[in-house]
């Protein structure tokens, strides 16, 4: 098989690999960050508005501020009281940190560590969309202050599980 220019290193990364953890920062002392349940999308976006000049020579352009949002999508779960905290973060205007993490690239540094982002912003949408032939669903938007940072992330077995399926045996499961 011939392999030309990105096939050579070009490898797909499934979406569900790309996952987001959240804590609202006011909790970073008690609680650690947390994914939400059911999750069927996420996004992070970048945009900058850039201002024209005319000029004798043609318009040049001059850069804005970048602006990054991030989205999240899942379905409701019964009982989930993070959904419910992250409402009330946006009624009374707390700031929120989000990670993301490719849990298909690990981090040289550690077990359970990834590279990734973090970011730390507000909620500027919380909609809740029922109808009657589909599940409940939760869309949230984060307008994040600055651009992020890259770094590791510590994602936690459980964390990962969700992300994917993993083995069980038929045998009775006992915690460890």
């Amino acid at each position: 098989m011939n392999l030309y220019g990105l096939q050579l290193f070009a490898e797909a990364v499934a979406g569900k690999r790309i996952v987001y953890l959240y804590r609202i920062a006011k909790d970073a002392a008690t609680k650690a960050a947390w994914q939400i349940a059911f999750a069927t999308e996420n996004g992070r976006t970048k945009s900058k508005d850039a201002d024209a000049t005319a000029t004798k020579d043609g318009s040049i352009r001059t850069p804005g501020t970048a602006e990054t949002e991030i989205t999240a999508t899942s379905i409701l779960s019964k009982g989930d009281t993070n959904i419910d905290a992250l409402e009330d973060a946006m009624d009374s205007d707390e700031l929120i940190e989000i990670w993301e993490a490719n849990l298909d690239e690990p981090a040289s540094t550690g077990q359970n560590k990834f590279k990734g982002m973090y970011f730390q912003g507000y909620i500027t949408e919380f909609e809740k969309t029922t109808n009657a032939e589909d599940n409940a669903e939760i869309s949230l938007t984060f307008g994040i202050n600055g651009s992020g940072a890259r770094g590791e992330v510590t994602v936690t077995a459980e964390q990962q599980d969700q992300a994917a399926y993993v083995f069980t045996d038929t045998t009775v499961q006992t915690e460890e």
